[in-house]
């Protein structure tokens, strides 16, 4: 081969492998623009009253995102699906937004035992999961796994809120009427043991466990007022809510009693009461109308700009669950469930709330809740007197929280 011939192919070979690096270059810059794909799934046929607000919440909080410049680079991107408030119905969407949709993680759900079902299905297939709505204690504590953390704050820590004002009262004699699910007896069951724990005096002389979107709250009522409580626990929400006021306010079922109410003052629940809403009834909600926060005055003037509308507690979780989603994935650096999960652990970040923190020892969010009474405003059922109460303040320790858990 003469010089010049060797050189020729030198020049051939050169520039082939100057092809190939730049056609590799190419494909990574590509991938790179190619967006972050999140699962998200959620009861929006099932209650659209919570998960439709909270649909607007996460669009906002993607629009956010994206507009910032995306995550490592990248956009995010949602594909959500409706579970229809089914266990079955979640694990199948689930199961597709996985293997048929590529997605990097799963988020949402609403109902407890849909919650808890997605959990068991990310833990199987090694899923990271951001609960976003479930309450029950489960979720974190008895069930809890290695890729599941949740958002919202539980039925202890709401239990915990709405107990220490409820052992101020002179009541002694306690009823308790509650949802006949995973959600509704959590809920009354660490009330009951939170406020016994106050108050040794307590007695518990009726219970009520219509189904879930179906109660007769004429029959409800009446067994309640037969059991002759000073005061009244109430975990039921959205129509079942709408009907038991309205049905124990004909029955004067509330007439002289205290109610302390799991979810009441959120305006999902309280607006559809109008001036119906109930009076004086130590709640737990989100009073969009009475925070002069700068962090809260944003995402309000925010929500308002891009939906016309005000915001109810659906918007905030969907907000912050799309917001911790992109401070988990920016400090794993990587989409692999490993990588996210170890991000995850003791993460923090601004929420319209305040700041926050994912506990590493349970995976539970310190993410609180306002705490007050209900009230008739010119019509309309409105908080009252609401104070934030900090959620990591209603925690067991994280030691104490993490043997809770199941071992590894």
């Amino acid at each position: 081969m003469t010089d010049r011939t060797r050189s020729a192919a030198a020049r051939a070979a050169f520039g082939l492998m100057a092809g190939i690096i730049a056609l590799g270059a190419a494909e990574r810059a590509a991938h790179a623009a190619d967006p972050i794909r999140i699962g998200e799934i959620n009861s929006y046929s099932a209650l659209p009253a919570f998960t439709e607000p909270y649909r607007k919440g996460w669009q906002l909080a993607l629009d956010e995102v994206n507009a910032a410049g995306g995550v490592l680079g990248r956009p995010l991107e949602v594909v959500s699906r409706d579970d229809a408030g089914k266990p079955a119905d979640a694990i199948n969407a689930a199961n597709e937004l996985v293997t048929r949709e590529d997605v990097a993680l799963v988020a949402g759900t609403f109902f407890s035992h849909v919650g808890l079902a997605v959990a068991d299905y990310a833990a199987r297939r090694d899923v990271f999961f951001l609960a976003a709505e479930p309450l029950t204690d489960a979720m974190v504590w008895s069930k809890g796994n290695d890729v599941t953390f949740r958002l919202r704050p539980s039925n202890h820590m709401q239990a915990a809120m709405l107990a220490e004002e409820a052992a101020k009262l002179p009541a002694k004699r306690w009823a308790t009427i509650a949802p006949n699910y995973e959600y509704g007896q959590s809920a009354v069951a660490v009330f009951k043991e939170l406020l016994s724990a106050r108050r040794p005096d307590i007695e518990w002389v009726g219970e009520q466990w219509p189904p879930q979107g179906k109660i007769d709250a004429g029959p409800v009522a009446q067994a309640i007022a037969a059991t002759n409580p000073d005061a009244i626990l109430n975990v039921t929400f959205g129509p079942d809510l709408v009907k038991l006021v309205r049905e124990g306010t004909t029955r004067g079922l509330f007439k002289d009693r205290a109610v302390v109410s799991f979810l009441t003052g959120e305006p999902e629940y309280l607006d559809p009461l109008g001036a119906e809403a109930p009076e004086g009834w130590i709640v737990t909600g989100y009073p969009w109308y009475d925070i002069d926060t700068p962090a809260h005055k944003a995402f309000l003037d925010a929500y308002q700009a891009r939906w016309n509308d005000h915001p109810r507690l659906g918007s905030i979780v969907g907000y912050v669950t799309i917001k911790s989603i992109a401070a988990i994935i920016a400090k794993a650096g990587a989409t692999d469930t490993a990588a996210l999960v170890q991000a995850a652990r003791g993460i923090g970040l601004e929420t319209p709330f305040g700041p926050i923190t994912y506990r590493a020892a349970d995976h539970q969010s310190t993410l609180g809740a306002f705490v007050g009474r209900t009230a008739v405003i010119d019509g309309r059922g409105r908080m009252v007197d609401a104070v934030y109460r900090d959620g990591a303040d209603y925690l067991p320790d994280e030691a104490t929280a993490g043997a809770l858990r199941p071992a590894r």
